[in-house]
């Protein structure tokens, strides 16, 4: 059986396709394409991911279409999917029933409960189910404007950063504040999530009432970051396990601290938490809920888009009339990026399957060595063109982790945050957010052979097999997926070597 599952449809389209119950592909339409059209077939997503799950069209069993999916009438959306897929059944899947999909079948868990927030799906914020087995039950929901992502968004936009694309700023800033402004987001959201609505204006942003407009930034970003937290555990309630998507839960700090909180004995986030997650959700939910199959083919690895075999990234290199080296063998691969990093060179690392979802999991990443003194300055002034508080990832193999960090195991897929060890803390100095939090990616060679055996060089290189690792993209442009994108992006930047496959660019 195929499903083909579309998700995001209005802000971060996306499709999944599911064989005989396994995750074959997931893909982001603007990573292929470097933008799309609200409401529209994301067409490229959709031949990449049957291309990639060896599927045709009509070999496609279901649609899956996580709502909502059209700023038109739905019913022209309909018959043009209708005209692609011709012999498949096509589904509609709440927007809050395809997050919580997302999230449950994609856990280890047989029983769970599952909370769903975001700024607004189908007019509803937020969700809380009961699932068990292969099936999810509704227990309560919340409706908008009563949203924490909006009121999330109102402090991003108060802060002079875009809403709806930024308030992952926001949360990062959060860890240089203090928290005298939390008592004054308290007075705006109740314990029962209901928002004030005399502190806003027609247009969703802060009205006069609100009298922190001209306060320290981190503080607001604290006081915000701590009344969230502190309402999302008690919307969440307590138990053995808990299940979580929707786009708040991008939030890492958010994720850290319901892990921490004592009142749950597991969490398991939808690392692709916001919209796009949905093309998962809808997939799963026709899988398990729909035709009621056990059989779980989520939980996997996010390496789940394109790939790119030498004759493609040689063609690209080629074309655009660049030097290059051929590096023969793993090895020579492998010492030679462990070389550069070890002379402080910022590398970019094109490798295998891209990620689904918005991290780095070391295959389309930037890496710096965490001995370079400067390397987050380096990352952030001449590279990536981003505040200073923001901080980057330290990619660890899974199996050391904890002689450096603590931290759970949301961190394989860099959804939460750890806590760097006193001893190691000199070490990590640059990457430290505040009380000693430090973004942390545990690599297993499972998940990720290629970047599990980088990391152990280095450490056999340096002693230490740790490297600072964020996203390959630039200026706010989705994650590089073409050798083609890795090249454009790599002659756009301060980057000093690009390793593309077995292919070698210096500057």
């Amino acid at each position: 059986m195929v499903i083909l599952g579309l998700g995001g449809l209005l802000s971060d389209a996306a499709c999944a396709v599911l064989k005989d119950g396994e995750l074959r592909a997931a893909v982001e339409e603007a990573k292929l394409t470097r933008g799309f059209t609200p409401g529209a077939i994301p067409q490229a997503a959709i031949d990449e991911c049957l291309r990639l799950a060896g599927a045709s069209r009509d070999q496609v069993d279901c649609v899956a279409i996580a709502r909502p999916f059209s700023r038109g009438p739905e019913s022209l959306f309909h018959l043009a999917l209708r005209d692609q897929f011709p012999k498949s059944e096509i589904l509609v899947v709440e927007h809050h029933q395809a997050h919580a999909a997302s999230a449950f079948f994609a856990s280890p868990f047989e029983e769970a409960t599952v909370l769903t927030l975001d700024h607004a799906g189908d007019f509803r914020c937020g969700a809380r189910w009961q699932a068990s087995g292969s099936q999810i039950q509704l227990d309560h929901e919340w409706y908008y404007p009563d949203s924490l992502g909006r009121l999330y968004r109102a402090v991003t936009q108060l802060l002079g950063y875009r809403p709806g694309a930024d308030e992952h700023k926001v949360q990062w800033l959060s860890t240089s504040g203090d928290e005298s402004l939390a008592p004054l987001f308290r007075e705006i959201l109740s314990e029962s999530a209901r928002l004030d609505p005399s502190y806003f204006d027609a247009s969703g942003a802060f009205s006069a009432k609100f009298p922190a407009a001209h306060a320290s930034p981190a503080a607001l970003a604290r006081g915000l970051q701590k009344t969230i937290e502190d309402t999302v555990l008690k919307l969440a309630g307590e138990g053995e396990n808990l299940c979580l998507a929707g786009g708040l839960f991008y939030n890492a700090l958010l994720v850290a601290f319901l892990e921490r909180s004592g009142k749950w004995k597991n969490v398991f986030v939808q690392a692709a938490a916001g919209n796009s997650g949905t093309a998962l959700g809808a997939a799963y939910h026709v899988w398990h809920q729909v035709r009621r199959h056990k059989k779980r083919g989520g939980g996997g690895s996010l390496l789940l888009g394109p790939s790119y075999g030498a004759e493609d990234i040689k063609q690209v290199l080629e074309n655009c009339k660049l030097r290059f080296q051929y590096l023969r063998s793993m090895d020579e691969l492998l010492s030679t990026a462990v070389c550069m990093l070890g002379e402080h060179k910022i590398v970019a690392w094109m490798h295998g399957r891209m990620e689904f979802g918005p991290r780095a999991l070391g295959n389309r990443s930037i890496l710096a060595s965490p001995l370079d003194p400067y390397s987050t300055e380096n990352l952030n002034v001449f590279i990536k063109h981003r505040e200073p508080f923001r901080k980057f990832a330290a990619s660890v193999p899974a199996e050391v982790a904890s002689m450096y960090f603590e931290t759970g195991p949301n961190a394989r897929h860099l959804a939460t945050v750890g806590r760097v060890k006193p001893a190691h803390r000199k070490t990590f100095e640059s990457a430290i957010l505040g009380e000693d939090l430090v973004r942390v990616h545990t690599v297993s060679a499972a998940d990720n052979p290629l970047y599990h055996r980088l990391l152990q060089e280095a450490g056999k290189a340096t002693g230490l097999p740790v490297l600072y690792n964020t996203s390959f993209n630039l200026f706010g442009d989705p994650l590089v997926s073409t050798p083609r994108d890795a090249v454009r992006s790599f002659y756009s930047s301060g980057i000093d070597a690009l390793f593309v496959g077995n292919f070698l660019l210096e500057k």
